[in-house]
């Protein structure tokens, strides 16, 4: 699977990872961080998707992660960081944060990749993706003010730190825990679909949620 990599300093190359902290687990199709970066979900497994809009693979991916999210139930909590491919003033990075803010991912996420993947829609400039928001009900005015706050601008810069303690350098890659890095990248094998290749990538992370929650499980009771 061809990798898109980022020309920005803060993303470290995977295959540095032990040099800088990060170690891969040989044949596990996932590399652990030895610094966690984790939020505080409490009791739910926290799943994090780094992805992009403009990604095939991201947006290959796209339902079958739904599907998976969904049979996980309350025992994560998942969200997604959109990487900013172009910079600190990324359009896409930019609207994803800004439609989390406002809580209305649900209600365009599937048109913005239908949009890029299917119409063929660059979506690279603010206000062609603010015309495709607007046409998909989204309150011009209040999109324009959440868009320029401070909230929205904190946050940037959150994700922007997040991605570079992470090393993520490509989309998808998913971080479990905020120690446990896994993606189809890794799993690819030569003569394997991306299908197959999603497929393990799944199952890697059914593994590693499972082993967050044993690792939690309260010891038994001695007797």
């Amino acid at each position: 699977m061809r990798l898109l990599r980022f020309l920005r300093p803060l993303f470290v190359s995977l295959t540095l990872m032990a040099a800088t902290g990060g170690a891969m687990a040989a044949d596990t199709g996932f590399s652990t961080l030895a610094t966690p970066v984790r939020s505080d979900t409490g009791k739910k497994v926290e799943v994090v998707e780094y992805f992009m809009y403009t990604c095939p693979h991201c947006y290959a991916l796209d339902p079958l992660m739904h599907d998976w999210v969904k049979k996980q139930g309350d025992k994560i909590a998942f969200r997604r960081v959109h990487l900013a491919f172009s910079g600190p003033k990324d359009p896409l990075a930019h609207a994803y944060v800004t439609l989390e803010s406002m809580g209305q991912l649900d209600k365009v996420h599937d048109s913005i990749f239908r949009a890029i993947h299917v119409e063929r829609n660059r979506l690279n400039r603010d206000d062609a993706v603010l015309d495709l928001l607007v046409k998909n009900g989204i309150d011009k005015a209040k999109y324009l003010e959440m868009f320029n706050s401070f909230g929205v601008q904190t946050k940037l810069k959150r994700n922007e730190a997040l991605i570079a303690a992470a090393k993520i350098d490509s989309a998808p890659t998913i971080v479990i825990d905020g120690r446990f890095v896994t993606s189809p990248a890794q799993l690819s094998r030569p003569g394997q679909s991306e299908r197959q290749t999603q497929e393990a990538t799944l199952r890697v992370m059914d593994e590693l949620v499972a082993r967050v929650l044993k690792e939690r499980a309260p010891a038994p009771a001695k007797k």
